[in-house]
């Protein structure tokens, strides 16, 4: 049973990984199409920025809450 949790973490990176190796080349053909590559793609940077602080800012809130909940319920964090 040790060696469940190996083969599933490693399929479930290798599909995630796929699947976001298609989409970005997805995205990326469809903005080849559109001759208009200026104003797309700075909006495409900005769009991505935001996102992407998006993720950090709700990545930070779930380990802060994490860490709110486990101190609320006795758990020990300490590194020592």
């Amino acid at each position: 049973m040790d060696w469940f949790p190996i083969v599933a973490g490693t399929f479930k990176v290798l599909a995630l990984c796929t699947g976001m190796f298609f989409a970005i080349k997805w995205h990326y053909d469809q903005g080849k199409k559109k001759k208009e590559k200026g104003k797309e793609k700075r909006a495409l940077l900005r769009a991505g920025g935001m996102v992407a602080a998006l993720f950090v800012i709700s990545l930070l809130g779930l380990v802060l809450g994490t860490f709110v909940l486990a101190r609320r319920l006795g758990l020990d964090l300490t590194f020592s």
